[in-house]
């Protein structure tokens, strides 16, 4: 291998590991406030991709329907809820939420379709459609379990990705989509060509990740979310509701994998059930950070892109073998520095 082929190479690994770092702080968002390793984060990418590759084909995305359906089935439980407990003024905002807003932007998809728009319209009616799904997934799967211990909030993870993916058959078909890059330009450094495509997602990916960094340590609901990582008891005690932290947590985990999903779509042909194989990695980079530390899971993340990338260069049909296996020293690591804790009682 020689200088031109490595420094490629390592392009190659930090375009890929700028989006799983995206992913591996998504997954350690969830975790930290909701006690959810969440499986499905995957999912959402390929949703993302999927979706913007149907805009660009003047398709109407399942994914309109998809929402549509899940918003009703929301608005349903909310609504049985409202009934038993007697909270009937809690119900025009649920309805507005998950029957009038999706019902718009499902009007709003079927228009602009067939007419071709921007492509920036196109990125933002993709993130729109697929934002408002993390709330509702949260709402019909895990809000029923807050006090459910760990296991079984994994075991409802697991399932809820069987879910998706199935459905991501239903509403996309089994055909792969790729979009086509969002610039051509190069840039010529020395023996390096570097591509704006590349630049443009680990742009993109600083990006997302410093609006991260100023939406926890600026705004209310960002403290908010942080102070329920802490300590979740104390804060329903301040009058921080786990609920509203939960939904806040998987809306903003859905944005993510949606950008994610809008940014890999260029690169790899994207299929219903790619996300998981995506999300794997993302969680491996978060494992690194023993899925409580944001920047040793990016770090994670960006290391697990150089061994794809390389491992790729030198055994492709290894890859995914070598990313994984590299998984096995950290948990061991972990395991040998950690001690037992029981699980609190009071969740």
């Amino acid at each position: 291998m020689d200088v031109q082929i490595a420094l490629l190479l390592a392009q190659d690994g930090l375009t890929n590991g700028a989006i799983y770092a995206l992913l591996a702080l998504a997954i350690v968002l969830v975790f930290v406030v909701t006690r959810v390793l969440w499986v499905p984060q995957g999912e959402f990418v390929s949703y993302g991709a999927l979706t913007l590759a149907s805009l660009q084909l003047g398709k109407v995305p399942g994914t309109v329907w998809l929402l549509v359906c899940a918003g009703l089935a929301t608005a349903l439980v909310d609504g049985v809820v409202a009934v038993r407990e007697g909270r009937l003024r809690r119900m025009p905002r649920s309805l507005l939420a998950n029957v009038v807003l999706p019902l718009a932007l499902a009007a709003l998809a079927t228009w602009l379709a067939p007419r071709n728009p921007p492509l920036l319209v196109q990125i933002l009616l993709t993130i729109a459609l697929i934002v408002p799904l993390g709330a509702m997934v949260y709402r019909l799967a895990f809000q029923p379990l807050q006090r459910a211990s760990v296991l079984v909030l994994l075991i409802v993870s697991v399932a809820v990705h069987f879910a998706m993916q199935g459905l991501g058959l239903v509403f996309f078909g089994p055909e792969g989509a790729r979009t086509p890059a969002f610039t051509d330009v190069r840039f010529e450094l020395g023996v390096m060509t570097v591509s704006g495509q590349s630049l443009l997602v680990i742009g993109a990916s600083v990006f997302l990740i410093v609006v991260l960094y100023l939406f926890f340590e600026r705004t209310i609901y960002g403290k908010a979310l942080r102070a329920t990582a802490v300590n979740r008891t104390g804060a329903r005690l301040v009058g921080i509701s786990t609920s509203l932290a939960g939904k806040l947590t998987f809306t903003l985990a859905a944005g993510i994998g949606a950008v994610s999903g809008i940014l890999i779509a260029p690169i790899a042909t994207i299929y219903y059930d790619s996300g998981f194989l995506i999300g794997l990695k993302g969680f491996v980079g978060s494992v690194v950070g023993a899925i409580v530390s944001y920047p040793l899971a990016a770090l994670g993340a960006v290391l697990v892109g150089m061994l794809e990338s390389f491992g790729s260069f030198y055994a492709s049909a290894l890859k995914e073998v070598i990313v994984f296996t590299a998984l096995l020293p950290v948990l061991i690591w972990l395991s040998l520095r950690s001690r037992h804790v029981e699980e609190d009682d009071e969740e």
